[in-house]
């Protein structure tokens, strides 16, 4: 906390700055001292978030709220910001939402009524940004002083002995005061389904403990991490793989290998040297990995990747390269580049000039494999893991080098090597096709972020039916771009390859109609774009109360599914519509889990309010339900953000890794999993 004290004539400056992700507010006390008194609090929002305003409209968002606590003065009117709000309609939950962006100044005027007087302001409200939406609080205490004592009536007995009590409840251990407001809840405030019976299932204070510790064993699971990293080799391996087909590479393999063989007088040399270069070709694109990581770091990367900005230029990129892959114009480096390291090679002798000749290669072949590469690195930056961009470096290169390898060791097999020819800009054309349809998903990311709604779910699917359907046409010699040759007659092939594309299109035409296609649900906007359904295959919470749904669960003897939402929140509505309207996910959380939905703006009252100290020393009032379920997942989980969903036993302790905003629904279903699989362990 940073204090700064500035006198300038008779009026004193109280500062006080708190810092948030997304937002810094700071505090101060105008006109000490004098007779109109007033208390500033200055909101600075980050680049890409907004604060929702003191009015904003019911259904909308959480406004933003000021409590105030007072002695020796009273409130002036209300809080007001020294600037407009910016409104706009939100198509999701169909409100006009009033948010302030950048730097907003709120003040409220106090009229001192004792000669000395006190002010605890506190503040609670709701930013967001295109990955989710966060809870705000807030709260300084000011002392001062009026240049001459009011005249005010002794304070009534009972008065004094209702501020006592509140006292006393307010000065309650945040987890005792839960504990007990638990009980009194359990006879007035039922939430849980009408046809429980929880008798005898008491409540365990243990409920309430941290458990971040154990959300980290399964973060740092290394058969998790394995797998993702796994699947980053994978996919860099079967993209090496489709760049060895390319025009810019497949020539260059017999070319090459044929030169080590003449170069070298024996087998053995011919294979050692072979062996190297494809050993440089693994050196520098690993070596790309690493550069890439080291510039950006992992979570800026993953950032990078979820901007609605860097979507938006990787979509216009790779419709670059598709017009360049169908024949529209020819994407290369500049020949200087090229020239220079032919020159190396020259110039060099020995191992240096295999590597030269590797790095010649990885020029050349750019304009075939620098979209493969793209992909793959922003694939591999969304996993938040540092080495991945390396390790999918890797996968690609060993699947490029490998050739080289191979045919100098068995240099007869180049004669039974395909020979150059139109199949190859065939290649490179069906490449095209598919970067037109993967533009569309980065497209899309920028689309929901700012709300542009040209690309909902249905003009998204029937974009991807006439790419499919046009590249099924294109297979069976239908269609003709500029360097295509005739087709006089389909290979089996081709015709094989036709039918899969246009299988393929067809199977998305039911999702016009609102179809889940789970099998491009990681590509296409969730459902909940979709302005046309006959979808039917929605969620719901079997309870809204933390302390209900774990008794449930202890009653009925399955892990508990704790979603941390909100009415306000965007992302939880998506994810809702992605990936909870999935058959599969739909019954096991139905059927194995008992879920609870706890909204973290809630705005009905608790009983009565509650003081509890947050992890930093900062003592903060709960005052609704809202408050209550915000506080548990900071002080037990340790997560601030929604949605986040995770997995406890009866005891309330983790099953599984916490699962944030993703609609990966195989990931999801994993996830489902592994909380069973572990509760039935530990049973």
């Amino acid at each position: 906390m940073k204090k700064c004290f500035l006198t300038l004539g008779l009026i004193l400056f109280a500062i006080v700055a708190y810092a948030a992700d997304g937002i810094n507010w700071s505090f101060k006390l105008v006109g000490d001292n004098t007779a109109s008194p007033a208390i500033e609090a200055t909101a600075d929002i980050d680049p890409g978030y907004h604060l929702f305003s003191i009015d904003n409209p019911e259904g909308g968002s959480s406004p933003l709220e000021f409590f105030f606590d007072l002695k020796g003065c009273e409130l002036d009117g209300k809080p007001t910001a020294n600037k407009p709000y910016t409104k706009e309609f939100d198509e999701i939950f169909e409100v006009d939402q009033h948010f302030y962006t950048g730097k907003v100044v709120f003040t409220q005027k106090i009229k001192p009524t004792d000669k000395n007087f006190s002010v605890n302001v506190e503040l609670k409200g709701q930013i967001c940004n295109d990955s989710g939406c966060i809870p705000v609080f807030a709260s300084h205490t000011f002392t001062g002083t009026a240049p001459v004592a009011a005249k005010t009536e002794s304070p009534k007995e009972d008065k004094a002995e209702d501020q006592k009590k509140t006292d006393e409840n307010e000065s309650k251990d945040g987890a005792a005061a839960l504990a007990e407001m638990t009980d009194s809840l359990q006879a007035s405030e039922p939430f849980m389904t009408p046809a429980a019976n929880l008798s005898g299932v008491s409540a365990d204070n243990s409920w309430w403990e941290n458990v971040e510790a154990e959300l980290e064993v399964f973060s740092d699971n290394p058969s998790q991490q394995g797998r993702s990293l796994l699947y980053i080799f994978i996919a860099g391996f079967i993209g090496g793989l489709i760049a060895l087909v390319t025009p810019c590479v497949w020539p260059m393999i017999p070319m090459t290998v044929s030169f080590f063989l003449k170069q070298n007088k024996t087998k053995k040399k011919s294979v050692m040297t072979a062996s190297i270069y494809g050993l440089s070709i693994i050196v520098i694109y690993v070596g790309l990995g690493l550069v890439v990581t080291a510039l950006f770091g992992a979570s800026a990367l993953n950032e990078l990747a979820t901007s609605a900005v860097f979507n938006i230029i990787f979509f216009l990129l790779l419709v670059v390269f598709a017009i360049s892959f169908m024949g529209g114009f020819e994407l290369t480096l500049p020949a200087s580049w090229t020239n220079k390291m032919d020159s190396k090679v020259d110039s060099t002798t020995g191992y240096l000039s295999i590597f030269f000749m590797a790095f010649t290669l990885v020029l050349v072949s750019f304009s075939c494999t620098g979209p493969i590469i793209g992909t793959l690195l922003v694939e591999a930056a969304a996993t938040s893991n540092f080495i991945s961009p390396a390790v999918g470096m890797f996968g690609f290169a060993l699947a490029l080098a490998l050739p080289f390898s191979i045919f100098a060791m068995f240099p007869t097999m180049l004669k039974s090597m395909p020979k150059s020819g139109g199949w190859m800009n065939t290649v490179k054309v069906v490449l095209g096709f598919l970067e037109l349809a993967l533009a569309l998903k980065f497209l899309s990311v920028a689309d929901l972020a700012y709300g542009w709604r040209i690309l909902d779910r249905e003009v998204f699917v029937s974009l991807w039916i006439v790419i499919f359907a046009l590249l099924g046409m294109y297979l069976l010699g239908k269609l003709r771009f500029p360097h295509d040759d005739e087709v006089e007659k389909v290979s089996v092939t081709r015709f094989m390859l036709s039918c899969i594309s246009f299988a393929f299109a067809i199977y998305m035409l039911p999702g016009l109609w609102g179809a889940p296609l789970k099998s491009i649900s990681a590509f296409s906007p969730p459902l909940s774009t979709q302005d046309f359904s006959l979808y039917e295959g929605d969620v719901h919470a079997q309870v809204d109360d933390f302390e209900e749904g774990m008794r449930l669960a202890r009653q009925l003897g399955k892990p508990a599914l704790i979603d941390f939402s909100g009415y306000g929140c965007v992302n939880c509505r998506k994810m809702e519509a992605a990936v909870w309207t999935d058959p599969e996910v739909k019954a096991s959380i139905d059927n194995d889990f008992v879920l609870i939905t706890l909204m973290v703006d809630e705005k009905k009252a608790l009983p009565e309010p509650i003081k509890v100290t947050e992890k930093d020393g900062t003592v903060r009032t709960l005052r609704t339900y809202g408050d209550k379920w915000s506080y548990l997942q900071r002080s037990k989980f340790g997560a601030n953000a929604q949605p986040f969903h995770v997995i406890v036993d009866d005891n309330a302790k983790p099953l599984a890794p916490a699962f944030v905003y993703n609609e990966d629904i195989p990931g999801y279903l994993n996830f489902l999993n592994q909380g069973i699989e572990n509760y039935k362990k530990s049973k």
